[in-house]
C-alpha cells in the first residue's frame, strides 16, 4: 500500500465531523481486500449533539460520489453514520487490542501559496473552507497500512481498528462508546502525528492532556425598535457579549492548569433592531477532570447570569468533550521496545485534548491498559493552521512501530 498516495488522496478531500462519507467509503474499499470482520454503523446515532442536518449530509454525499466513492457505500454511511470497526484475528491466542484512527477534518481554509507543500504538490483541499489541519489524513493512511501489514495474521490475539468520526469537538468517541466498540478490549492505543515532535521521533505516551467540555449557548430575547422603543426589547446579543467577557474573566485554579475560550458568536437582526437571538460556542479545559467539571459549571453560571441580567433566556447544550488520561507504564515500556531504532521519548507534553481519552478511560476502567502514541511530523506550522502539514516520512515509522507493538 502506498501510504503517501493514500494520505494525499484523503488530504485533498477533507470532510468535517460525521460527514466523512468519502473517507469512510475509502476505508471500506481497502478493508474489504483484507481478512477482517467489518462493522459499519458503529456508533449510537441518537442524542449526538449538533449532528449534521440532512442537507449537509446530502452535500457531502454528492461530493463523495462525484469524487469516485461508491454510491451504495455512501448511502449506507449517510444513513448509519461514518464510524467503522474492523477486527483482525491473529494466528495464536493473545490480547485484544483496539487502535483508534480519526478521520475528520476542520473548518479551515487551506493555504494556497507555493510555500505550502500540499498546494505546491497539487493535493491541496478540493473542498474550499475545509482542511486536514491536524494530521487525521495521515492517521487514516496509517490505520489502513497497518491493517494490510498485519493481514498475514502473524501476531497473537485480535486487533480492532476503530476508524472514528468527529474527534474535533469531542463527539465521535462518545458516540462509538455507545455502540460498545471497546467491549472486551484488553489494550488500547491511539496514534497521532505531529504535536511539535521532530519527524520520526516516537513518544510512547503523553502527559498533560486536557479534559474538556464543549458548549453551545442560545440566547433568546425580544426584538424591538432600537430608537423608538428600546425599553421594550430584551437584548440577546448584549447578554451573549456579556457572557463572553465573563467567561474569559473566570479565575484560574491553583490546583490544575485550566483554559477557557469562546470560539464563535453570532446574532441576527439589523442595525436598528434590538437583537432577539444570539448564539455562542465556548469550551472549558483542564488537565484535571474534576477541575474541568467545576470550571464547566462556572461557565454555565456565567451564561445564566448574563441572560438573567438582560431579561433573556438561555439554552445551554454540551456539544462534546473528553477527559484526562494517564498512560500505563507497561504499555509505555512496550512501545519503547517496539520503537527501538528510532528516536524515542517516554512521555510527550500534549497541550491539547483528544476524545481518544474516553476510549482509554473505558478500557482502563474494565481492567485494561491504554496509551497515546505520538509520531513526530516535523510540522512547518501549528495544528489547526492553514499551513499545517506533516512530513510523510513519519507514515511508515508509525506503521512499523504499531506492527512491532502488536507482534
Amino acid at each position: 500500500m502506498d501510504l503517501v498516495t493514500l494520505r494525499r488522496d484523503v488530504h485533498s478531500h477533507p470532510e468535517p465531523a460525521f460527514c466523512e462519507l468519502r473517507t469512510a467509503a475509502l476505508v471500506l474499499s481497502h478493508l474489504r481486500k483484507l481478512p477482517v470482520r467489518i462493522r459499519t454503523g458503529a456508533l449510537a446515532l441518537g442524542g449526538i449533539p449538533a449532528y449534521p442536518d440532512d442537507a449537509t449530509l446530502e452535500r457531502f454525499a454528492d461530493l463523495a460520489i462525484h469524487s469516485g466513492a461508491d454510491a451504495g457505500d455512501v448511502a449506507t454511511l449517510a444513513r448509519e453514520g461514518t464510524a467503522i470497526v474492523a477486527d483482525l484475528e491473529g494466528s495464536r491466542p493473545g490480547p485484544t487490542w483496539a487502535l483508534r484512527f480519526d478521520m475528520d477534518a476542520l473548518p479551515v481554509t487551506e493555504a494556497a501559496g507555493a510555500t505550502h507543500f500540499p498546494a505546491a504538490q497539487g493535493f491541496r483541499s478540493a473542498y474550499e473552507g475545509f482542511m486536514h489541519a491536524c494530521g487525521h489524513d495521515g492517521h487514516v493512511a496509517i490505520g489502513l497500512g497497518l491493517a494490510e501489514r498485519l493481514s498475514d495474521r502473524d501476531f497473537p490475539g485480535t486487533v480492532r481498528f476503530l476508524f472514528q468520526p468527529a474527534e474535533e469537538g469531542g463527539r465521535g468517541a462518545r458516540a462509538m462508546l455507545g455502540a460498545d466498540v471497546v467491549e472486551g478490549v484488553d489494550r488500547f492505543a491511539a496514534v497521532h502525528l505531529g504535536l511539535d515532535l521532530p519527524a520520526g521521533t516516537v513518544a510512547a505516551g503523553i502527559t498533560g492532556i486536557f479534559a474538556t467540555t464543549k458548549m453551545r449557548a442560545r440566547f433568546t430575547g425580544v426584538a424591538s425598535h432600537a430608537a423608538a422603543a428600546p425599553q421594550d426589547g430584551r437584548n440577546a446579543l448584549l447578554a451573549a457579549a456579556t457572557a463572553v467577557l465573563g467567561i474569559h474573566g473566570l479565575p484560574r485554579f491553583s490546583t490544575a492548569d485550566t483554559r477557557v475560550n469562546v470560539g464563535t458568536l453570532h446574532a441576527g437582526g439589523n442595525v436598528n433592531i434590538v437583537p432577539a437571538l444570539a448564539e455562542l460556542t465556548c469550551e472549558a479545559r483542564s488537565r484535571d477532570g474534576a477541575v474541568n467539571a467545576e470550571l464547566t459549571e462556572r461557565v454555565k453560571q456565567v451564561l445564566r447570569g448574563a441572560a438573567l441580567a438582560q431579561g433573556v433566556t438561555v439554552d445551554i447544550e454540551e456539544t462534546g468533550g473528553s477527559t484526562s488520561l494517564t498512560c500505563d507504564d507497561e504499555l509505555l515500556d512496550a512501545v519503547l521496545a517496539a520503537a527501538s531504532g528510532h528516536e524515542t521519548v517516554r512521555l510527550h507534553e500534549m497541550g491539547g485534548s483528544d476524545d481518544a481519552s474516553l476510549f482509554a478511560e473505558a478500557v482502563q476502567r474494565a481492567g485494561g491498559l491504554a496509551t497515546y502514541i505520538v509520531v513526530g511530523g516535523g510540522n512547518p506550522a501549528p495544528h489547526h493552521n492553514p499551513y499545517f502539514d506533516v512530513d510523510e516520512s513519519a507514515l511508515p515509522v508509525a506503521v512499523d512501530v504499531l506492527a512491532a507493538l502488536i507482534r
